[in-house]
């Protein structure tokens, strides 16, 4: 199989690349101009896994097919992951697809191209941590449903323990952090309230973060309200508090050991370890280091989102969020016309930090927008940052489907909770 742009990973940046390269190319001429390689036959959006963990969003109702996505937006779709990389023939492996036993479904496939690009994302950094393989992890779907599995397995045996009660412990109090540990709050509400009396249960949660406080990447404003919010909320924040070893049933920490049932890994990211098997250039952490034409060291491959390595300001790099793979799938979008008419794009890519928002549940949040011409900051907090946390993800729909299908998926989704509830428990 050969295409002229082949994109790996349909993550935010990736699908919107994608789906924005289909409409203005496939169009015209044809599904083989554009394919999108990911693992995983449906694509949701990355920052509200959180929820999938907790129970209080279904991944299967929320989750988009990315057959689906690829004749709506004529590109092609290729189920499978990558195995290597060739830059010297332009060819990419994909390995064979199994089932659950095991058999083969399809053989390891080639794919020869004229441009790729790198939207394979980030995994967690454990930093060494003993014990890593008794943590959690919430870096796909899959990892948030097997989560929420054994989550809701978890609330039945504290409804029927002795002690009545059931420990969390998040490591890492970045965003998604802050944002599970509130999730989780709602979601074991939600449950009580459906509960006998003599079923009821505690729900014991613990953040430990390293850092002198929660959401160090935000204004010290947007941290101090977050943690007023989650200690109102009965969650325990330790702060300056390192993870020696993880334990099961334990983290053992820099302050004592933290009793948990359950563990979740939510502090740093790091790049595939098969990243530095690809003949291409990355850094400690695994990440592809690319130049300010989100190039990697190859020419003709590029890289963007939680993988890239791109360099920002004062010797920084571009945050891993969202709105900087939104803003790199614009870029390379210019890019990429300018290729196709032989007219190369000359201007580098330059993120914009546009602020950020968390989720803290019960219809609250808080977050920071930056300024524009005034150049000052604004802050938002309670039921308007919740709403404009929601209208981002309306935003990644609306770049992927289109303002119809938003409007209509959005409606699907409030009918659906008034009808069932907001707790998944089947």
């Amino acid at each position: 199989m050969h295409y002229d742009i082949v994109i790996l990973g349909g993550g935010a940046g990736g699908l919107e690349l994608a789906a924005q390269l289909g409409r203005q190319l496939g169009r015209r001429e044809g599904r083989d101009k554009v394919l999108l390689v990911d693992r995983s036959v449906f694509h949701i959006w990355k920052p509200t896994l959180h929820e999938v963990a907790a129970g209080t969003l279904d991944a299967h109702q929320e989750g988009l097919s990315y057959t689906i996505l690829a004749r709506r937006n004529h590109f092609g779709f290729a189920l499978g992951e990558m195995r290597a990389l060739d830059p010297v023939k332009r060819q990419i492996t994909l390995a064979p697809l199994l089932d659950e036993e095991g058999r083969a479904i399809a053989p390891e496939r080639q794919i020869s191209f004229r441009w790729a690009v790198l939207a394979v994302g980030s995994g967690s950094n454990f930093f060494g941590t003993p014990g890593a393989e008794h943590a959690y992890v919430l870096e796909q779907a899959q990892d948030a449903e097997r989560f929420r599995r054994h989550l809701l397995a978890a609330f039945a045996r504290a409804s029927f323990s002795p002690q009545r009660s059931l420990g969390v412990a998040i490591v890492g109090g970045g965003a998604t952090g802050v944002e599970l540990s509130a999730e989780l709050i709602e979601a074991h509400n939600e449950l009580l309230d459906g509960l006998g009396k003599g079923q009821r249960f505690r729900l014991d949660i613990s953040i430990v973060e390293a850092g002198p406080r929660l959401l160090g990447g935000l204004p010290e404003k947007i941290s101090g309200q977050a943690t007023t919010a989650l200690e109102r909320k009965q969650i325990k924040v330790m702060t300056g508090t390192r993870v020696l070893e993880i334990k099961p049933g334990a983290l053992q920490t820099s302050q004592g050991e933290v009793p948990a049932d359950l563990i979740v890994w939510a502090a740093g990211i790091k790049g595939a370890d098969a990243n530095t098997t690809l003949g291409l250039a990355v850094n400690k952490a695994n990440q592809f280091i690319v130049n300010e034409h989100l190039e990697t060291s190859v020419p003709g491959i590029y890289a963007m989102g939680d993988c890239a390595a791109c360099p920002w300001q004062d010797g920084k790099l571009v945050p891993a969020r969202a709105q900087a793979a939104h803003q790199q799938a614009s870029y390379l979008l210019k890019v990429f016309h300018g290729l196709l008419r032989e007219r190369p794009l000359a201007a580098s890519f330059v993120y914009k930090d546009f602020g950020s928002l968390v989720s803290l549940g019960d219809n609250k949040g808080v977050g920071n927008l930056m300024g524009g011409l005034s150049g000052r900051n604004f802050f938002v907090e309670g039921l308007l940052a919740k709403w404009m946390y929601i209208s981002l993800h309306l935003m990644h729909h609306r770049a992927i489907v289109g303002l119809g299908n938003t409007v209509v998926l959005a409606l699907a989704r409030l009918l659906q909770r008034r009808v069932s509830g907001r707790l998944k428990l089947h």
